[in-house]
């Protein structure tokens, strides 16, 4: 026995020694920004090629069946007048669910963190306006999936132009002529749909 007497505290239990394998830290999610401003130097060009932008068919259908009601009115009106069946907007089906394509092209730039960052710009750009060496900013948006980062408004600081690129929509795909004629019909079900309620 210790000339200082027992130890005051007690033994409760045996510590377990616990393997390093069982030890898990809780992973915590990722935040990937959306939109992240890329300035650097171009370092390659890639060639351009086309993507076709689909056309969901949530959109597509009701808009051809909203559609399809003043078709089939000036239809009724042209044949009362003798002058056979009146103009419509409507194209065929299968042109309208393939989708518009517009052209991507790849650039690899070198940020300002000394990284290679890939942003696509989606659009029509002649080939003069972004050339190897030249330095850029965009304000780039980050898209579903692991596609690249796409580009919106290019300043090109070596020739100080602003670059604007356009890609074709959903509302330049279908025409402005047939989506006046689904919202025509639209116009025309809810006053049928009111008239019925009135009696």
């Amino acid at each position: 026995m210790s000339e200082y007497g027992p130890h005051p505290l007690s033994v409760v239990a045996a510590l377990r020694a616990v393997d390093s394998g069982d030890m898990t830290v809780p992973s915590a999610a990722v935040q990937v920004p959306r939109r992240r401003v890329v300035l650097g130097q171009i370092v390659r060009v890639d060639e351009a090629y086309g993507r076709e932008l689909g056309v969901p068919p949530i959109v597509l259908f009701p808009t051809l069946i909203a559609a399809l009601l003043p078709e089939l009115l000036g239809l009724l009106i042209g044949l009362l007048l003798g002058k056979g069946p009146l103009g419509t907007a409507r194209r065929p089906l299968k042109s309208l669910r393939k989708g518009p394509e517009y052209l991507v092209t790849p650039l690899w730039v070198r940020d300002a963190d000394d990284s290679l960052v890939e942003v696509e710009v989606h659009g029509h750009v002649s080939r003069s306006a972004l050339l190897r060496t030249d330095r850029i900013r965009t304000v780039a948006s980050r898209p579903k999936g692991d596609l690249p980062l796409v580009a919106g408004p290019i300043e090109n600081l070596t020739t100080g132009r602003l670059l604007r690129p356009r890609r074709a929509t959903l509302v330049s795909h279908l025409g402005v002529a047939l989506i006046l004629q689904a919202v025509l019909g639209v116009l025309l079900i809810a006053a049928v749909v009111v008239l019925v309620g009135l009696r």
